[in-house]
């Protein structure tokens, strides 16, 4: 199949397209220049439509499995109390970004929805690699349901969501939720996640007109997991199994979904909103996590 771009959106990325295609694309490894690109590519696509004015932002704390300090950003609508909340987890390829560059759509998600989040501000790689960005989810998960009563919100319709390598995040919330009986995750929102390190051979379909390429993917991989990535502790692993339980488990679990021999039956986690970008290095390990569903161990 070959793509091509809707021309009305062409014309309007056009400017940004010829920026990029004048630069050389920093090495596999280099997070440093990937960092003030991205931001700066964040920042301006953030803040190019209005922040609605009906939403307030209150900021606290959580703590982390190691003791650390996590910002967490609660963001409400004025006058809205639906009882249900989500948990925000936000992309940036593991090694980018912070909660305050998404204070404008998370605006806009809740002023539109009525619906009130939790944005996490989890520490990211190569300065923090896994387990860190994950158990400072899960921190985040756990402070919002302990203080839901506060907060308006019923602890049975907590949803965590998350796009990007938040979408990661938020699959590894949601099975470290149920493997250690807690807290209760109703729903998970996963836009584009980043889920397997295996992802590493380019589509030929995909190169031209990913933002996100397979070189800034491998980084944030490398980043995160270190010697280990590619090995086969992890990269037979989607990255929300590589959370839970250890190696062993992790391989038995791998096994059963990809065996030829039998299809695994077994339970889904929880109910999932799963979408893909189609230009988007992620998109055909998405669609394995989708051909092959996401189960529960019985």
């Amino acid at each position: 199949m070959t793509f091509a771009l809707d021309p009305e959106f062409a014309a309007a990325l056009a400017p940004n397209a010829e920026a990029m295609a004048e630069s050389t694309p920093p090495p596999v490894g280099d997070v440093k220049t990937r960092r003030a690109t991205f931001e700066a590519i964040i920042a301006s696509a953030n803040t190019a439509q209005p922040t609605p004015p009906d939403v307030t932002t209150t900021d606290f704390r959580a703590v982390s499995s190691d003791g650390a300090t996590v910002p967490l950003r609660w963001y409400a609508k004025e006058g809205a109390s639906p009882g249900s909340a989500a948990l925000y987890l936000h992309g940036g390829g593991m090694i980018v970004g912070n909660f305050g560059l998404f204070d404008a759509p998370l605006s806009r998600y809740v002023s539109a929805s009525g619906v009130p989040m939790l944005s996490v501000d989890y520490r990211v790689a190569p300065e923090h690699p896994h387990p860190v960005p994950v158990e400072d989810s899960y921190a985040g998960l756990r402070w919002l349901s302990d203080h839901a009563d506060e907060l308006g919100v019923d602890p049975a319709r907590i949803a965590v969501m998350g796009d990007s390598a938040g979408g990661g995040l938020a699959a590894a919330v949601a099975l470290l939720a149920r493997d250690r009986s807690g807290p209760v995750v109703a729903r998970q929102i996963l836009l584009y996640p980043m889920l397997d390190d295996r992802n590493t051979t380019p589509d030929p379909e995909i190169v031209p007109f990913a933002g996100w390429s397979y070189d800034d993917n491998a980084t944030g991989w490398g980043a995160l997991l270190g010697n280990a990535v590619g090995g086969p502790e992890v990269s037979a692993v989607t990255l929300a199994l590589v959370y839970l339980g250890g190696v062993a488990a992790t391989q038995e679990i791998f096994r059963a979904l990809t065996s030829q021999e039998q299809q695994p039956q077994l339970a889904i986690v929880v109910s999932t909103l799963l979408i893909a970008a189609l230009f988007n290095p992620l998109r055909r390990r998405i669609q394995s996590f989708i051909d092959r569903r996401f189960y529960r161990r019985k």
